[in-house]
């Protein structure tokens, strides 16, 4: 409701502008009163005019007041203090577009070359972010997230990605775009190396040996990697000698159509399975998992190095540091300029000894993931989840289903992955730009964020020693060469049986089952708003007993707020639909009973604003503004719950009110908590 109704009043003013003063202004501000009866909305817009119009600010308010009319939906126009100008909404008419907010919201949401300009960016002005094309218009927003290596469980610190990465998807999907969601897969890394050195030189495991593990481990075999790859890293630092065997095995990885490689990929494979499996507890999908492997034997990086070298992107340095590599031409700067020697920081793509490295690799993937380098995957089915809809691989086109979805050619791009990597993904950008392709750099955003580490409570309730000196610290980093940390799907299990505890006290009429699938949505919901509620420059330390608490920002708290709601509706014998149903709804806003009734409409008005607030997510990259938003509203309807008497009231009027008011909220919770992915508990 609330971003409807600003796009129709900043459309209203624009308009007005044009006509009065001959001014088109191509970004209007708008912003919240500090208090809610001076109006939902305060325009700035006289003090950008004053210059143009030599007025003061306060004059052109009254000018604008006087002679412009109401837009539909609106009450009032007041000037207040040196010139803004506040307006008021139709309470009643705004009420009925609440009500119906979930069926409205993507025609709420603004096109979308006019988000950057809301959110106080001027479309086809810079900002960090992608600038994202018309939804349905050109093409798909893909968003790649998780990207796990494929050689060990998944830990706490991947659970971050996976459900920034995820929020994002819902976000963009909850905007009205189509979204690809890939999980790249890095199946010929140092990781995967690291962890075939480990079977074949420190477990001395033969192939049969490794597929007998796979098939018998109970399905934890992600997990006797994690301790191998552990005991592989020792291995190194006994004897330096030791790391040949990485680079023996790395280059056989990367050649390909050899044993070594063979039992890399059944490891890669059996791991991926059970990381997908992990994710899928938290209800994180996929559509394509593009491998590496195919990036390379299938001749992606040797087109795109002759791509980047014919654009200039690439040149071969003969002297300095660098000598016999291909490196990277820097912004502004060509070998040409380089009147002063070699440039010593410029970017290493290729080494001397004829190696690509990780970034190469990464710019011929991109270049395929634009649409621009000529060449396709083949796909055929990995995994099928309970729907029936399939996670899509990568392979050689020879080998690929007829019939197979096409991936790749998208709009937009979103990469989450870690603020470490912020480097290599700004070259990767760079080359696309450097090779004249403007419009693509300009949708390739790095969706970055911080590490997730532990608080030394946290890491002691997990069984692990921690000295004096770190219980001190606010938080413990955690290691997975070092075997140091928290397996995705040990913390899901910790946070299950926590929450079981609860809910078997509450609870004891329930069974069993009944009981773990509310603990389970309780510690999904928990987990997922933990990883939300921070900013995602912030480093997280994670707690258990913070992030399962039922007061507070956290996701219980946000849950129970539904179930309160729900309840209300099940003693009063109603269903919450029933009463924002036309009829229903109608008697409980006759004579305008939210006109006098500020606390009752600052609640309908919080409950408005969720597409406001999924565009600001999108526009900032930030998912963190939705759980506030989510708490916020939680937080009003808890003291709207306590403050009013809302079955006893005697009124039926107010009665309906209190009643319609509940319901909307509820609404607007599930809808909001669905796109953060929390799910919600019939009790707790």
């Amino acid at each position: 409701m609330y971003l409807l109704l600003q796009n129709r009043l900043i459309a209203h003013v624009r308009a007005f502008l044009k006509q009065k003063y001959e001014i088109d202004l191509a970004n209007i501000v708008v912003e919240q009163p500090p208090k809610i009866e001076f109006g939902e909305f305060a325009l700035p817009v006289s003090f950008e005019l004053a210059r143009a119009l030599r007025k003061a600010p306060r004059k052109i308010a009254d000018e604008i007041v006087a002679e412009m009319s109401l837009p539909e939906g609106f009450a009032s126009f007041e000037v207040a203090g040196a010139g803004y100008i506040n307006a008021k909404l139709d309470r009643t008419e705004a009420a009925k577009l609440v009500a119906n907010a979930v069926d409205q919201r993507q025609s709420q949401l603004p096109h979308p070359s006019q988000q950057q300009a809301r959110m106080g960016h001027p479309a086809g002005s810079e900002s960090d972010n992608a600038t994202l094309p018309a939804a349905g218009a050109r093409g798909k927003v893909l968003v790649e997230h998780t990207s796990i290596n494929p050689n060990k469980a998944a830990h706490i610190g991947h659970l971050r990605n996976s459900i920034l990465g995820d929020t994002l998807v819902r976000l963009l999907r909850a905007a009205g775009y189509q979204v690809d969601v890939q999980n790249y897969i890095d199946n010929t890394g140092v990781q995967v190396a690291d962890v075939v050195v480990g079977f074949e030189r420190v477990a001395k495991k033969s192939r049969a040996e490794i597929e007998a593990l796979i098939a018998g481990s109970e399905g934890r075999f992600d997990y006797y990697c994690w301790d191998l790859y552990a005991k592989v890293s020792q291995w190194y630092e006994a004897d330096k000698a030791n790391l040949q065997a990485r680079r023996d095995t790395l280059h056989a990885l990367e050649t390909g159509g050899n044993e070594t490689a063979e039992i890399a990929q059944m490891i890669s494979m059996a791991v991926l399975r059970r990381h997908l499996e992990t994710m899928q507890r938290l209800d994180i999908e996929y559509d394509f998992l593009p491998q590496e492997s195919d990036i390379l034997h299938l001749h992606f990086w040797a087109k795109a190095f002759e791509l980047l070298k014919a654009t200039g992107v690439l040149y071969f340095e003969e002297e300095g540091k660098n000598k016999g590599c291909w490196v990277m031409t820097r912004p502004g700067r060509t070998k040409d300029d380089a009147t002063e020697g070699p440039d010593e920081d410029a970017k290493v793509i290729v080494r001397s000894n004829g190696t690509v490295g990780y970034v190469g690799k990464d710019i011929a993937y991109h270049m395929w993931k634009f649409g621009l380098l000529g060449l396709d995957f083949g796909y055929r089915k990995f995994y099928e989840y309970a729907d029936g809809r399939a996670v899509w691989i990568s392979c050689d086109p020879k080998d690929g289903e007829p019939g197979a979805p096409h991936f790749g050619g998208v709009g937009a791009i979103y990469n989450v992955i870690d603020a470490r990597q912020s480097d290599p993904q700004e070259t990767v950008k760079q080359a696309i730009l450097l090779m004249g392709h403007e419009a693509e750099a300009a949708r390739y955003t790095h969706f970055s964020y911080e590490m997730v580490a532990l608080t030394p409570r946290c890491a002691m309730e997990l069984g692990y020693t921690v000295s004096e000196e770190d219980q001190q610290r606010s938080y413990i980093e955690v290691s997975g060469r070092k075997g140091f940390g928290v397996k995705a799907d040990d913390l899901l299990d910790k946070l299950i049986e926590a929450a079981k505890t609860e809910v078997d006290a509450r609870q004891t009429e329930r069974s069993e089952a009944e009981r773990r699938e509310i603990a389970t949505q309780i510690a999904i919901g928990a987990l997922r708003y933990f990883m939300l509620k921070f900013t995602k420059q912030s480093v997280i330390a994670f707690d258990f007993r913070e992030a399962l608490s039922f007061e507070g920002e956290t996701g219980p708290y946000v849950q129970y707020a539904v179930v309160r709601a729900t309840n209300i509706f099940r003693k009063a014998g109603i269903a919450p639909e029933d009463v924002l149903k036309e009829d229903a709804l109608k008697a409980a806003l006759a004579a305008d009973a939210l006109s006098d009734s500020d606390d009752l409409w600052s609640l309908w008005l919080t409950a408005g604003q969720t597409a406001r607030v999924i565009e600001q997510c999108i526009a900032t990259t930030e998912p963190a503004a939705l759980a506030k938003h989510v708490f916020q509203l939680a937080q009003q309807f808890n003291n709207f719950y306590h403050k009013h008497r809302i079955l006893t009231e005697e009124d039926a009027g107010r009665k309906a009110l209190l009643l319609a008011t509940a319901a909307v909220v509820r609404k607007e919770l599930m809808a909001a908590m669905s796109v953060m992915g929390i799910p919600t508990p019939a009790v707790m």
